[in-house]
């Protein structure tokens, strides 16, 4: 298998375990949020020790040592990456799965922006047309609502300036993804074993299932971590562009047909028109692109 089509299928597993991320949400039944992400920082601590120790991976304790103002940048991403896991988890516990997956269909679009604003990038006409549409999408679901959809938009903004702390951060995905645990790791630690002696405690007294639901956190949350970033390495960025939107297609799929949730037709024409933002940035992308390939060509 060449080395392009071995970043697709880490980057096609990555998105979707994501995508059926709310059944492994909705398995754990009762359990609160907030007991939820703490268990995700606590066994994925756990799992990504156990990779670094497997794989000698540790240059990155040189570069904090070198660079210790890294570990700001990294505690503002964790934070970010924790208010992402909570809002999104509490979505799906209440039934919202097809409002949580459209903060994943915007986050690309507002990663965008993004880079626009922080890190100066400039933007093609046709990207500026997606952004636009993508904005007036956001605001038929804002007047039908008659407030921001705000699940969408904080699980989207969550992630897009966690995305834009990790890129400006020089440290690999497991080294990152390791300290950004283990800095949450005493407050999720403390938390699980506070709870843990609570009538709410979920981990000793929710029964042999409930408890190994929580241990699998650990995997669950490292693994398409680790998997979208072999993939990201091996494949085009404008790839990963379209493949990850798996990931919101496979969550809104699952809340309408296995959670019965309902989008009514009006709420519809608002995604729709996210989605049209979606594919006219990603077609640009791609055009862009060959267009380029063909005058190196030349």
């Amino acid at each position: 298998m060449s080395e392009r089509r071995r970043g697709v299928v880490y980057a096609l597993t990555a998105y979707g375990l994501w995508g059926l991320m709310p059944l492994y949400v909705k398995a754990l039944g009762r359990v609160p949020p907030l007991q939820i992400v703490a268990h995700r920082v606590v066994w994925a601590s756990a799992v990504l020790a156990v990779l670094v120790v497997a794989t000698r991976q540790v240059g990155w304790l040189t570069l904090v040592r070198r660079r210790p103002g890294l570990l700001w940048t990294l505690g503002l991403s964790a934070a970010a990456l924790s208010v992402n896991w909570l809002v999104y988890i509490w979505a799906v516990g209440q039934g919202r799965v097809v409002d949580a997956s459209l903060g994943y269909f915007i986050n690309p679009l507002l990663s965008v922006v993004l880079g626009v604003v922080v890190l100066k990038e400039r933007l093609r006409s046709v990207q500026w047309i997606a952004v636009g549409v993508a904005a007036l999408g956001v605001l038929w679901l804002s007047l039908l609502a008659g407030e921001l959809p705000w699940i969408g938009l904080t699980v989207a903004a969550s992630f897009g300036v966690y995305g834009l702390l990790r890129k400006t951060a020089p440290i690999d995905a497991l080294g990152g993804l390791t300290l950004e645990t283990l800095l949450l790791l005493p407050v999720a630690l403390g938390y699980v074993v506070y709870s843990a002696f609570g009538a709410g405690g979920a981990f000793a007294g929710g029964g042999s299932t409930r408890t190994l639901l929580l241990l699998a956190a650990g995997p669950v949350t490292a693994l398409p971590l680790l998997a979208f970033g072999a993939g990201a390495r091996r494949i085009p960025l404008a790839l990963v562009g379209i493949l990850q939107y798996v990931a919101p297609t496979l969550q809104l799929l699952l809340g309408i047909a296995a959670f019965g949730e309902v989008l009514p037709k009006r709420k519809l024409f608002g995604f729709a028109l996210i989605w049209l933002a979606v594919l006219l940035y990603s077609a640009e992308v791609l055009v862009t692109r060959a267009r380029s390939a063909v005058d190196s060509d030349a």
